[in-house]
């Protein structure tokens, strides 16, 4: 009986053979295309992490310089007394607010004024030309912190001098937070409507207080009994964004709220593409709230992605993968049925073209480099060697210099040639036994196994800079572009594959802000 059956089965093989590499080859290109949809995202997931960072470090910037300049009103006087007009005048003149400040609206000094000298200090004040000064809003307060000066002088319109912001409850809290802190202190969210401007309009006051010179103000209750008045600046919050990002990422849009609560009625700022609006966000996932305290105060930055940001910063070749592994199930389906009578063949066909699609997923499309995941299994193994024979190796982080300004001023057909010719590079650069990997965008990694020392590795990262540093010859054009290099050993900067990949990208950046173009050992 079973030597009947036999027969049978055998002729049936060729019938199944065709459908059997069809779900296998069809299954495989699911766990490729699944595979890379996920390394998508987490790439998209970081470069907005990266987006955020920066724009939270950027405002943090722009904060404290402004902050500074307004310390040098506050020392000024610290020599000179606050009804010394001229003083602040030049000093103003000398700031060049236009050019160098153009956020600032105005800096002003209040004065503050116990109950008992209203009157003495109105009269002073009409000497001084102010014919009509008064304290105001008017009524009967323990005291007063009139406005008596403020440059620019708009024109010589002294109205707002006498207005006092202490009878505001929203200036005052950042009034008092300065004057017990004896640190900067910015007001929440208010309606500024400064001369030059038709309609109030949203902003923010920052606060230094001044105090009496030579008195000691080393506790809250000295730094109240000494406290003769204010220093402060006004900001439009729509002038102190601008120009924040230099050119803004595309497909992000980012709003600013007062305290930690991100409602309408909190927005201070909101910035997005034009051609954004009306679009939805790609994921909820490619959003986020961070909460930073600014001189004292809360403010929500809220950053959300849009389609263009994907279309911008994304890598995602699943599509590729899942159209080309279909087409490779039914091409190898059909030889298959085709070729029945040759079935090793054909089976060892559908194993080459098999393997060309493992090999599709393990290496970049551009430059045909490992990417991320087959670079991360080949570290895996050099750290489990290393670790085994006691051995070294060193992780090299390659970002190219001012990559962006190439896409857009010769186009991504430039770009990609660009990327293409420094993947040659690199390749002809290091040793047989290293690995050159893409890990995305223009950022390249070496890995260096088997390092003797670790002067080899930063000779080897020099040499590579100076090789990119080499014009490139393309399209009729000559391109001169720089890198920037970070180098991590094992094991003395980092004993796994995190904080060795951490150190050598700090590195990297390290090397970017002192000027790029050059190499950085972690430290």
């Amino acid at each position: 009986m079973a030597s009947e059956r036999t027969p049978i089965s055998a002729s049936r093989l060729p019938v199944f053979l065709p459908w059997l590499i069809l779900a296998v080859t069809l299954a495989l290109t699911w766990l490729v295309w699944d595979h890379e949809r996920q390394l998508a995202r987490k790439e998209l997931r970081t470069q907005f992490d990266f987006v955020l960072r920066e724009t939270v470090s950027r405002v943090e910037q722009r904060v404290a310089g402004y902050e500074q300049m307004l310390r040098g009103v506050q020392g000024l006087f610290a020599t000179t007394a606050l009804t010394n007009r001229r003083a602040l005048c030049d000093y103003v003149e000398t700031l060049q607010l236009d050019a160098n400040f153009s956020a600032i609206q105005v800096i002003g000094v209040i004065e503050q004024v116990p109950l008992a000298s209203k009157s003495a200090h109105e009269a002073r004040m009409q000497q001084l030309g102010f014919t009509g000064y008064a304290i105001h809003p008017e009524g009967e307060r323990e005291v007063y912190a009139p406005i008596i000066q403020r440059e620019p002088d708009a024109g010589g319109k002294h109205s707002i001098l006498g207005l006092d912001p202490w009878a505001d409850p929203a200036r005052r809290v950042a009034m008092e937070a300065a004057r017990d802190s004896g640190m900067a202190a910015i007001t929440g969210k208010v309606r500024l409507a400064i001369d030059r401007r038709q309609e109030a309009q949203p902003g923010f006051i920052m606060y230094l207080p001044i105090f009496a010179h030579g008195q000691p103000r080393d506790s809250v209750a000295q730094r109240r009994a000494n406290l003769i008045g204010w220093v402060y600046a006004s900001f439009y919050m729509d002038e102190f964004m601008a120009g924040l990002y230099g050119k803004q990422a595309p497909g992000i849009t980012l709003a600013i709220y007062d305290e930690a609560n991100p409602v309408e009625a909190a927005l201070m700022y909101r910035t997005g593409n034009s051609s954004d609006k009306g679009l939805p966000a790609i994921e909820s996932l490619l959003s986020a709230n961070e909460y930073m305290v600014v001189a004292g105060h809360t403010w929500t930055l809220s950053l959300s992605t849009q389609r263009e940001f994907e279309a911008w910063y994304g890598r995602d070749v699943s599509s590729v993968i899942a159209v080309t592994g279909a087409g490779l199930g039914v091409a190898l389906a059909l030889l298959a049925w085709l070729m029945v009578t040759g079935r090793a063949r054909a089976l060892r066909m559908a194993a080459e073209m098999t393997e060309e699609l493992r090999h599709m997923a393990q290496h970049d499309p551009l430059t045909g480099l490992p990417n991320r995941a087959l670079f991360s299994d080949r570290l895996h193994k050099e750290l489990a060697r290393a670790k085994r024979h006691d051995g070294q190796f060193a992780l090299v982080f390659l970002d190219l210099d001012h990559f962006k300004p190439i896409n857009d001023n010769y186009g991504h057909a430039i770009g990609d040639l660009v990327l293409q010719q420094v993947a040659l590079r690199l390749k002809d650069t290091v040793r047989e036994s290293d690995t050159v990997g893409r890990i995305g965008g223009d950022e390249f990694v070496v890995l260096v196994p088997e390092l003797a020392e670790s002067d080899a590795a930063l000779s080897l990262a020099e040499k590579i800079r100076q090789v990119i540093r080499q014009p490139f010859a393309l399209d009729g054009r000559q391109l001169d572009i720089s890198c920037s290099l970070g180098v991590a050993i094992y094991p003395d900067d980092g004993i796994d594959e995190i904080s060795l990949t951490k150190r050598a990208d700090e590195a990297m950046y390290r090397a970017k802000d002192d000027g790029r173009d050059s190499v950085r050992r972690a430290s």
